[in-house]
């Protein structure tokens, strides 16, 4: 990998070092936070559904038994094959569910107990353990669309739980750390003023550290765009930057036509949205000029703590995401980071920082950064 690789690298364990966690037991803290939320959905399963009660279900029957939403139906069915892969209910050859772990009270007691200490361990805020329990708790409103993720992630409409899930981990402090460090080496190296693209922004909680880098530099734009009026107003009042634009831009339909200029376009946590990963990282090789680089923040793996709220913010008036790519006729989210990294090599784009390393403990979080250049 590039000495780029390693200067990001640095930048985000320096980011990290000042919290003074210890990683060692990352693996294990991660682990006990998904046993949390799939003992929940067992649980809810066990008070709300047949399964259990008898004969093998179909997953049609259980989301009825839920009183899921038409467009919340398919959830359900993503939730049991959670369950079946972590050994918590069967599946028969017919693909009915039956034998479903009915978590007792102690064992949900003992995984609230690990919680704690898996959040302190992983340094997550207070935030995001409460997100978690309020999301076991509202479930079956969720799931009959009474309330909407926004809700989970905005309570009161404040931001505060939204920048703890973005910004408030140590995930988060180490890739932020790192993507800010590859924007500041861009920009030593540039020999003319910076044009660049952030995509689905969201809160800004990546381009929170991306803009100090560029305090007294040559800029000519920093484009921020969502799909979202909502988090553009909120960006207008919290950025002050000269250089500073903003857009509304949906990634499914149309991006900037801006061929061949752009230095550097940021995606953070938000490429996955698309519905032909392949397409999108092919329209972005394109807008920009040589030796321009995209910057992907990405989960490569979509793990049990996500399954409460990830899943209804997905969800489209007519049930899941639509996907064209490797995804197509699945419930999966995420990418793996080997198809990540076959998808840029297809867009004509050189990786150039692929971060947390192999054997890092933060690599059991499953989020990366990665860079590649054209």
């Amino acid at each position: 990998m590039s000495p780029l690789n390693d200067r990001a690298d640095g930048a985000g364990h320096a980011a990290v070092a000042v919290t003074g966690a210890d990683l060692a037991g990352a693996a294990e803290a991660v682990h006990d936070l998904d046993r949390l939320i799939l003992l929940g959905i067992a649980a809810g399963l066990h008070r709300r559904t047949r399964l259990g009660r008898g004969a093998a279900q179909e997953t049609d029957a259980i989301a009825s038994d839920l009183g899921a939403a038409p467009r919340h139906r398919w959830i359900a069915g993503h939730w049991l094959a959670a369950l079946h892969e972590a050994g918590l209910v069967h599946r028969n050859a017919e693909g009915r569910y039956h034998d479903l772990h009915v978590p007792r009270r102690a064992e949900l007691a003992a995984a609230r107990t690990r919680m704690e200490a898996a959040r302190l361990a992983l340094g997550y805020p207070a935030e995001l353990a409460e997100l978690m329990l309020r999301s076991l708790r509202l479930l079956p409103s969720l799931l009959r669309d009474e309330v909407g993720v926004q809700a989970l992630l905005y309570p009161d409409g404040e931001p505060g739980t939204a920048e703890a899930v973005y910004r408030g981990n140590l995930i988060s402090r180490y890739l932020n750390a790192a993507a800010a460090e590859v924007l500041r080496e861009l920009a030593e190296r540039a020999t003319r003023p910076l044009r660049i693209l952030e995509l689905g922004a969201g809160i800004g909680a990546t381009t929170a550290d991306l803009l100090p880098v560029l305090a007294g530099r040559p800029v000519e734009f920093y484009l921020f765009t969502d799909l979202s009026p909502f988090f553009l107003d909120t960006a207008r009042r919290r950025f002050d930057a000269g250089f500073l634009r903003y857009a509304l831009l949906d990634i499914a339909h149309d991006l900037p036509r801006q061929a061949g200029e752009l230095d550097l376009i940021v995606a953070a946590t938000m490429a996955h949205n698309a519905p032909h990963v392949g397409r999108l990282l092919g329209q972005t090789a394109a807008l920009l000029a040589p030796g321009g680089r995209v910057l992907l923040i990405e989960t490569v793996r979509e793990h049990p703590q996500s399954l409460t709220s990830m899943p209804f913010a997905l969800s489209t008036q007519d049930g899941p995401p639509r996907r064209l790519d490797g995804r197509a006729g699945t419930t999966r989210t995420y990418l793996s980071r080997e198809e990540w990294l076959s998808a840029l090599e297809g867009a004509g784009l050189r990786v150039e920082v692929d971060l947390p390393r192999p054997g890092d403990p933060l690599a059991a979080l499953s989020q990366r950064l990665l860079v590649a250049t054209r």
